[in-house]
């Protein structure tokens, strides 16, 4: 098995989030043992920002940080685990509402694909960036 940043390599539907990841330094924290629960917003996610956000956040990497901290969760998280809670604590701190009563949702994401686990925690695959607030 490969760790969190190595699946969502491979995977090349995550390139926008590798690159944000990399640009933040958050690369050694992701291959760390964790466990980390990861709520990944693949390409088209990141598409649907207004055009210039991600431009702007990478100008930004502490602000770049703190939103892709905020799609992170310390242990690993199963969906079945996901669907006994309401919310759950990002690394960033601020809580990630979650609904599994009709489908699974992140906030305002959709899950796309769950429970794709890795060496040091688990993918959650998500269709829109969560955003603080």
């Amino acid at each position: 098995m490969a760790d969190i940043v190595d699946i969502a390599v491979s995977a090349d539907s995550f390139n926008t989030l590798v690159a944000a990841v990399q640009a933040a330094n958050l690369v050694e924290t992701l291959k760390s043992p964790g466990p980390f629960t990861v709520f990944a917003p693949n390409d088209e996610a990141f598409a649907k920002l207004p055009p210039g956000t991600i431009q702007t956040l990478l100008q930004n990497i502490p602000g770049l940080a703190r939103i892709l901290t905020y799609h992170v969760v310390s242990g690993k998280l199963m969906q079945a685990d996901l669907a006994k809670l309401k919310t759950v604590n990002s690394v960033e701190g601020s809580p990630i509402k979650i609904n599994c009563i009709d489908r699974f949702e992140v906030k305002n994401a959709t899950v796309l694909a769950a429970d794709i686990e890795a060496d040091n925690g688990v993918i959650h695959v998500i269709d829109n960036v969560i955003l603080m607030g």
